[in-house]
């Protein structure tokens, strides 16, 4: 379990209720750290506070709906109704208000548990690539890929919005947990995954530049 949270007392009564419950239970005061920790770990569940000091949670929830589909569990102090309904849609899989009690936080975090039991929805798959979320691996027509964690995502993302055409900066702000990056940055990594996938800027077969409008990935076949 990944917990969110910057109240230290909050969170260390989270940490010793899900540890007598057997679960081991990794904690992060703030909203970068916890996005490095999630890539890192890969939870099987993340608790979300709202109230974080570098990020608002909501803007946590929706780099974490980025790169991966792990259940998170919003538990926050803001009880209104619509932003319930407003993280619900954004991703959050379940939302409890404070205060809770651990059983209730326990409860709900065995049911989004028993609702992810089924089907893996992990695997990504466009023309000859695959991609696991889960495994965090690649195969390009059969033949693995080696990434580093930062081409993974920025692949996974464009995966998970194959046929779409997105801007630099939806990229750079959902993909990059740094607010200090450059655009630039965007450009360079695309150019090391382009290379990576063995094509080339003047000849793509996955990766397509749009001149002033974004970057689309599609399979080759679609690639028109």
């Amino acid at each position: 379990m990944l917990v969110i949270e910057d109240d230290r007392d909050v969170r260390e009564a989270i940490d010793r209720s899900l540890s007598v419950t057997g679960h081991v239970v990794r904690l992060c005061a703030d909203a970068l750290d916890g996005l490095r920790e999630l890539a890192s770990s890969r939870p099987d569940v993340v608790v979300l506070d709202l109230n974080l000091p570098d990020l608002d949670g909501a803007t946590v929830l929706r780099r974490i709906r980025a790169t991966s589909a792990v259940p998170v569990v919003v538990a926050t102090a803001r009880g209104a109704e619509s932003e319930m309904i407003r993280l619900l849609r954004a991703g959050a899989d379940d939302y409890v208000v404070k205060p809770y009690s651990a059983e209730q936080l326990e409860a709900r975090i065995a049911a989004v548990l028993r609702r992810g039991a089924g089907p893996s929805t992990a695997t990504l798959t466009v023309g000859g690539l695959v991609l696991d979320q889960e495994a965090r691996t690649v195969s390009l027509d059969g033949a693995a890929l080696q990434l580093s964690r930062l081409e993974f995502d920025l692949l996974a993302y464009l995966m998970q919005r194959a046929g779409k055409v997105v801007t630099r900066r939806q990229v750079l702000d959902d993909v990059w947990c740094s607010e200090s990056r450059s655009l630039e940055t965007v450009d360079v990594h695309v150019t090391w995954l382009r290379r990576k996938l063995g094509e080339r800027a003047a000849a793509p077969r996955y990766l397509h530049t749009l001149r002033g409008v974004g970057i689309r990935l599609s399979a080759p076949e679609d690639a028109g």
